[in-house]
């Protein structure tokens, strides 16, 4: 029986899932120095400009990756007589090549990059985090092909996180980098994490074996790769467009305190991005035996447990929003409304993200037009609920909690449309809500509020910590059955788990 022993595929993604959620506590510690000298030292403006700068940046850099994030299991699912380092190399060579185009084009016209016009000779050097951003996707993807989240874990949650902390407060005490340091320590960091993906992929696949890339191959690989690539690449942006276009309605500074609330609220995504490295070869190895009743039920076992860990993380920190964006600085707590509505959407694109985990093999031209449709209707909502904010003579805040509302709609929306589609694909049920979420959330909700009458350091030092008590009592008494459970035993990880 399954309470007993588990089978196979729920046991690699319970093992995984909690690399990575050791993964993100470790990120959680990192990210707050981060965001606490970016705010302190650098301010609003210098962070509105790193925001605007760093959306371009990203957004190529993931569609240069080819959409091998996700896409690089399948290829060496499929394809088992080539050599697997040799398939990684060539999506390794094909991302290198776009990587390195795009990197030159914005360095000869850095305007997307800065549109404020403001931006130093230091600050264009983060286009060379297009290509280093670009081959990290693909290498921790060749990584937890083989089941290896720890490198990911250590590249993401260890690695860059603490490299761009320490570098921007580095960088900020050096008269020649003072201007530039965000965007300096951005450029470290994502080459640290390189760096550690790299030393464990080559250990893993080693050298090619009479690898010789041929162009039409490459070509065809490019043509089988734009739609998913596009896909990774508006998924991505949604979190981004709300930052582009609040950078054309509002001042710098309110970008800035956006950019610190989405960061705040992007800690709990991790959590959700963190399954997508093993959800994608237990997923193609059941699509191959077309066991679509084991991919409905692994699909609503990781949507539940990322939709209970978020809610719980985001009731801890969008409860006492107004403390934990005062720790970054006095001029943050305006964004408090924001942060609120980003720590909701994260909670309902979970759905969606899990869903996407399979579409993207089975239906991706449909997945990629829902997925078009999904931040083209976030752009719209987020224009018309800004300018209701200014007709309204709305202040900066409100302005940013509109694009945040936005987002949290348009994300809430595509979840439906793609667990719908799924459901369709596979004849089973999609569904990763379940009412003890509710009961686990009402008593969290008042213990914050009772921390709010704290003073702001106990609101944050006993407020988070008893928010989390409550809703995790709740939550695994009421909410986790015993294959919820299998997340928490560690026992599990001596189970055999094949390396490919």
């Amino acid at each position: 029986m399954s309470e007993e022993k588990p089978d196979e595929d729920l046991s690699a993604l319970a093992k995984g899932g909690r690399q990575n959620f050791f993964g993100f506590i470790l990120r959680l510690v990192a990210r707050l120095p981060f965001l606490f000298i970016a705010g302190r030292l650098y301010g609003p403006d210098a962070l509105g400009r790193f925001a605007s700068a760093l959306v371009v940046v990203e957004l190529v850099a993931l569609v240069c990756a080819m959409g091998e994030k996700r896409g690089l299991a399948q290829r060496l699912a499929e394809d088992e007589e080539a050599h697997p380092a040799n398939l990684v190399y060539d999506g390794i060579l094909l991302a290198l090549l776009f990587s390195l185009v795009a990197a030159a084009f914005f360095w000869l016209v850095p305007a997307p990059l800065f549109p404020s016009g403001e931006f130093t000779e230091l600050d264009r050097f983060i286009v060379l985090a297009i290509p280093g951003y670009a081959l990290t996707e693909i290498v921790l993807a060749a990584q937890a092909y083989r089941y290896d989240i720890a490198t990911t874990v250590r590249a993401r949650a260890v690695v860059e996180p603490w490299t761009i902390s320490i570098m921007a407060g580095v960088f900020y005490y050096f008269p020649a980098t003072t201007e530039s340091g965000l965007s300096m320590a951005y450029l470290a960091s994502i080459y640290a994490g390189l760096a550690t993906g790299l030393w464990s992929f080559f250990r893993s696949y080693g050298p090619p074996k009479g690898w010789r890339p041929h162009p039409v191959y490459m070509g065809r690989m490019t043509a089988r790769a734009l739609p998913l690539a596009t896909a990774d690449a508006i998924e991505w942006g949604t979190r981004r467009l709300d930052i582009f276009i609040l950078g054309l309605f509002a001042a710098p500074s309110a970008v800035g305190v956006y950019y610190i609330a989405q960061q705040v609220a992007s800690l709990p995504q991790k959590l959700k991005t963190s399954f997508e490295p093993i959800l994608g070869p237990v997923i193609t190895k059941n699509l191959k035996t077309k066991n679509y009743e084991a991919i409905a039920r692994q699909v609503c076992q990781v949507g539940f447990w990322i939709v209970a860990m978020q809610a719980g993380i985001a009731l801890a920190l969008g409860v006492p929003g107004e403390a934990v964006m005062g720790l970054v600085g006095p001029e943050f707590v305006g964004g408090t409304g924001a942060l609120a509505f980003l720590l909701a959407a994260e909670v309902v694109a979970a759905t969606a993200v899990v869903s996407e985990a399979v579409l993207i093999y089975v239906a991706r031209v449909k997945n990629l037009w829902i997925s078009i449709g999904t931040i083209a209707l976030q752009g719209v909502l987020t224009v018309v609920l800004i300018e209701a904010m200014v007709a309204g003579g709305y202040g900066e805040p409100y302005k940013a909690a509109a694009a945040a509302i936005a987002l949290m709609l348009a994300l809430g929306m595509a979840s439906l449309v793609k667990a719908m589609l799924l459901a369709k694909f596979l004849d089973q049920s999609i569904n990763t809500f379940r009412w003890p979420l509710v009961w686990a959330a009402a008593p969290a909700v008042v213990v914050g509020w009772l921390a709010t009458q704290l003073p702001e350091w106990a609101e944050l030092i006993v407020g988070i910590p008893a928010i989390l008590a409550v809703y995790g009592f709740v939550i695994w008494t009421r909410g986790f059955g015993p294959e919820d459970r299998v997340l928490f035993r560690r026992n599990l990880d001596k189970d055999e788990v094949p390396s490919e």
